[in-house]
């Protein structure tokens, strides 16, 4: 069993798959013990896959994980986490944006008892507009509502300890929120600052749409951190609230009417409506916290399906028989 497990999701990255298994393979012999390379296929359309297929024919150390289509980098780290088998499991971009001669310094900080190493990119040297601002914006909100104080919440390259990796389920784009998760689960963390490298080769799949869909993830995470496991105590809160607002006006219409004799719904209509309607809108929040403590209870006695298809496994047989091991 190997050690340690270097997790790499790859999207069309033609131009620098083989440039980072070269470093990559040089820096893990240099570390000196056991690992394996686990590259993810997520449904590129170029030749990607074949030069993994190639790398795999020669390298029993490389598992490549074939995708049926493009699930996005959240789905890929997850495939590769679930597949991966050393204690000490590290995730990085494939497009050689991360350099792999700091892989040493994220394994040592695990070695030292760690359970989250995450990178941070200290100093930016990318677009200020496009990339910078947003990022800044979005770290120091995740900071605020996750209450996990590091930098950089976006950057793939971080490591993880291996019962603590798969302990925490991804899916959208919760690769990001991986550290608050973390500590959700009583993680200890910590953070090292990286370079911050422009991409030489390929083209970028980032785009300022991304931001908006880690808004809505930021807004999850909240929500999860604090009521994954009693959902009754917020939907219930609000709608106590607003039963007792109702409830409340309610009780001054019904005194009007029956010491000042007014009629009720010709003087005080809107108002009585709006009684109405915060009733029936608190039963509803409550039967919605109801539900989703129903939820909760069928998340913890039901298994966890993959938010990933897998097309195909390819590894080299160890080591009687140079053949290529495929699992449809």
């Amino acid at each position: 069993m190997p050690k340690y497990s270097i997790v790499v999701p790859f999207h069309n990255e033609e131009e620098n798959v083989t440039a980072l298994y070269d470093r990559l393979k040089a820096v893990m012999e240099q570390v000196g013990d056991n690992f394996e390379l686990v590259f993810v296929d997520d449904g590129s359309s170029d030749r990607t896959y074949k030069l993994l297929e190639e790398i795999a024919a020669v390298d029993s150390r490389v598992l490549v994980v074939k995708l049926r289509r493009n699930f996005g980098q959240t789905s890929a780290l997850a495939a590769g986490f679930d597949h991966a088998q050393g204690d000490f499991i590290l995730a990085m971009d494939g497009d050689l944006q991360h350099d792999p001669s700091e892989i040493p310094n994220f394994l040592a900080r695990l070695e030292e008892g760690y359970d989250v190493v995450s990178g941070w990119r200290k100093e930016r040297i990318d677009n200020f507009v496009m990339r910078r601002f947003p990022s800044r914006c979005a770290n120091w909100l995740m900071a605020k509502l996750s209450g996990v104080d590091i930098h950089d919440f976006g950057t793939t390259f971080k490591a993880y300890r291996r019962e603590v990796i798969h302990n925490i389920p991804l899916y959208g784009e919760m690769h990001r929120f991986i550290p608050a998760l973390a500590s959700w689960y009583g993680a200890s963390i910590c953070e090292i600052p990286i370079k911050n490298v422009n991409r030489e080769r390929g083209k970028s799949h980032y785009g300022i749409g991304r931001t908006f869909r880690v808004f809505f993830d930021l807004l999850t995470i909240r929500f999860l951190l604090r009521y994954m496991t009693r959902p009754l105590h917020f939907f219930g809160g609000f709608g106590a609230l607003s039963i007792l607002g109702g409830g409340s006006i309610s009780f001054f219409l019904l005194l009007l009417k029956l010491f000042t004799h007014q009629h009720v719904m010709d003087q005080h209509g809107p108002l009585f409506v709006i009684a109405g309607v915060l009733i029936l809108a608190g039963i509803q929040m409550l039967a919605i916290g109801l539900l989703g403590e129903l939820q909760v209870r069928h998340y913890h006695t039901s298994q966890q399906r993959a938010p990933y298809t897998i097309d195909r496994l390819v590894r080299l047989r160890f080591p009687e028989e140079p053949r290529l091991l495929r699992e449809n």
